[in-house]
């Protein structure tokens, strides 16, 4: 029986945690026996620039770039950047985000203002939308650097994937001293 692709983007700003995300992931899909194929753009990723991956799975993927209004789950490291690619989800796609703002250079020159209204904006446009805040999760976990796996343990809660796989794709993507730690987030984010 054949699996439809799965089409998953993760946005956000570079140092968020993005690129392991989507490894950890990806590594998950694989070892659930789908075929992955992966991508990511980051402009200056190591500035703060935005940083959108893809990762799309299923019986057999033929590209690792996800079409145009075909995304099925966004998931949002920071606000801006989440509401700036929801152009490539489908109606009705999943939109889970970190409660997170970053200020753009444009915004921290005064040239622009940063939008309060955002998780509204994403509401009124996606019924299936949950706001997190990872930031203040992680850190109750042990260190605001893992948001971004609280974050991956939300969305598997919407993959049909078994959180043995999950745990086996954290412990293989993460150092060995950070990984209990990563495992409480990931479990953290998973009960949400």
């Amino acid at each position: 029986m054949s699996t439809p692709v799965t089409n998953i983007l993760l946005t956000g700003v570079g140092g968020q945690g993005i690129l392991l995300a989507s490894e950890i992931l990806a590594e998950a899909c694989m070892h659930a026996g789908f075929d992955v194929k992966k991508s990511e753009i980051h402009g200056m990723s190591q500035r703060g620039g935005s940083v959108v991956s893809h990762v799309r799975f299923g019986t057999e993927v033929f590209s690792p770039v996800v079409p145009e209004g075909e995304g099925d789950i966004l998931f949002g490291f920071e606000l801006l950047e989440t509401y700036r690619y929801l152009n490539l989800l489908r109606p009705g796609a999943k939109v889970i985000a970190n409660d997170f703002r970053i200020q753009p250079p444009s915004v921290l020159l005064g040239q622009e203002r940063y939008p309060d209204d955002l998780p509204e904006k994403i509401a009124a446009r996606f019924n299936d939308f949950t706001l997190i805040d990872g930031l203040k999760i992680a850190t109750e976990t042990g260190n605001p650097r893992v948001a971004n796996t609280v974050l991956l343990g939300a969305v598997s809660r919407h993959l049909q994937i078994e959180v043995s796989v999950w745990q086996q794709a954290v412990a293989k993507m993460v150092p060995a001293k950070a990984l209990e730690l990563n495992l409480r987030a990931f479990q953290a984010g998973r009960t949400l």
